[in-house]
């Protein structure tokens, strides 16, 4: 019988997986990732397996700064995370609960 242990080892070689605990470990360091004001405004919903890490704005405005601040912002997750996993950083702008893909949603890339 497997342990727990060898278990989770498993499923967090699946990229899916991996990239989903990195996705909360930087949920939680949010704020030590881009600052408290622009995490009020923003919050990260996905980092796929080319290490894109896609961030929700609350505005077109907020969003224009994630933009500019993109290369800092890869660089301070990758710090945050302890490896080098976010290559590049996109924008959804949506100021409502619906998530990335809600209504006058649009993405740009940094």
């Amino acid at each position: 019988m497997e342990g727990v242990g060898s278990v989770l080892d498993g499923l967090l070689v699946r990229r899916e997986w991996r990239a989903g605990v990195q996705l909360g470990h930087l949920a939680r360091r949010w704020a030590e990732v881009v600052g408290d004001e622009l995490a009020g405004r923003t919050t990260p919903v996905r980092l796929d397996e080319t290490g894109t890490l896609t961030v929700r704005a609350s505005s077109a405005a907020w969003a224009a700064q994630v933009g500019f601040l993109g290369r800092e912002v890869a660089a301070a997750a990758n710090r945050a995370l302890g490896r080098e996993a976010v290559r590049t950083v996109r924008t959804v702008v949506d100021p409502g609960p619906a998530g990335e893909e809600g209504p006058g949603a649009g993405g740009q890339r940094w």
